[in-house]
């Protein structure tokens, strides 16, 4: 039951990568770029959740629908402020950029809710799962977190093919300048595209923050370098490819901390984002481009 019980913790923790990994490869497959600011807007979420339901008394559902706004419209400012300007910019300069929002929020969290650890009431309030005589126990939120996680891709496939500002996404993805001179409008599809990654960070953040009842300014930095490797493993770019990437990877953390340690967990899962650049830099359900020189 041990393999069972980890394979189980493995899923549920890659289930919140993969809702992570979506806003990354949602960004970088319509804008091109990395937004490494996207773990912090993870903890911001929880944040809002967290007073929402202590300071200000809401229902969990409340408090979390109050997260996902304010997360979006924190992801629309981000990107009309910081990013914006830098739209013909080189990568590095945006990649500079992304990293001084992320510093900006996490001194911001500081300042406002101090560093010492909050302790985050779960917003899933579903009974486990006992199988097997009580040998094998789910709890409400792994089976919340999965669902979410399912859930979320279907819908977001199904927009990106048949919505008008789906297939708006998709064209921007492929070129932007043939959609602008298509009449889409090129910002105003970046901004949704940030907006609902933010969206995506809230819900990620508040799952995560369920599972593991722990929250600092610092608690979205690292699962969300670990999305951004489950992207680049699936491929990043691909929806599908995310959710993939983010399950494997939490499965292969699970499993290393179970017989490897814990201490090698972390080199654990960035050994597997060495191994897939060498073997299939494209990710596992990425589209290799062949680029002209």
């Amino acid at each position: 039951m041990d393999f069972l019980t980890n394979l189980i913790n493995g899923i549920s923790l890659g289930s919140i990568y993969a809702i992570i990994a979506l806003g990354y490869t949602m960004v970088y497959g319509i804008a091109k770029m990395l937004n490494f600011a996207h773990g912090d807007v993870i903890m911001v979420g929880a944040y809002i959740c967290f007073c929402a339901m202590g300071y200000l008394g809401l229902s969990p559902i409340l408090a979390v629908l109050l997260s996902i706004v304010g997360c979006t419209v924190l992801g629309i400012v981000i990107e009309r402020l910081a990013y914006k300007p830098l739209r013909n910019a080189p990568s590095l300069d945006v990649l500079i950029t992304a990293i001084g929002v992320s510093y900006f929020l996490e001194n911001a969290a500081l300042l406002i809710w101090k560093s010492d650890p909050k302790s985050f009431t779960s917003v899933v309030d579903l009974p486990s799962l006992s199988l097997f005589d009580g040998q094998l126990v789910i709890s409400g939120v792994t089976m919340v977190t999965v669902l979410a996680c399912v859930v979320i891709m279907i819908a977001l496939t199904t927009f990106t093919t048949k919505s008008k500002q789906g297939k708006a996404m998709r064209a921007c993805s492929e070129d932007q300048g043939a959609a602008r001179l298509m009449g889409i409008n090129v910002d105003s599809t970046i901004s949704l595209t940030f907006a609902i990654g933010s969206g995506l960070a809230a819900i990620a953040g508040v799952l995560l923050c369920s599972a593991y009842p722990t929250l600092t300014p610092t608690t979205g930095l690292m699962p969300g370098i670990k999305a951004f490797v489950a992207a680049v493993l699936g491929g990043i770019g691909s929806i599908p490819g995310a959710v993939l990437g983010g399950v494997l990877l939490g499965i292969i953390e699970i499993f290393a901390k179970a017989y490897i340690g814990t201490q090698m967990s972390d080199a654990v899962v960035f050994a597997v984002l060495i191994i897939a650049l060498l073997i299939k830099p494209s990710g596992l359900l990425g589209k290799q481009i062949k680029e002209k020189v």
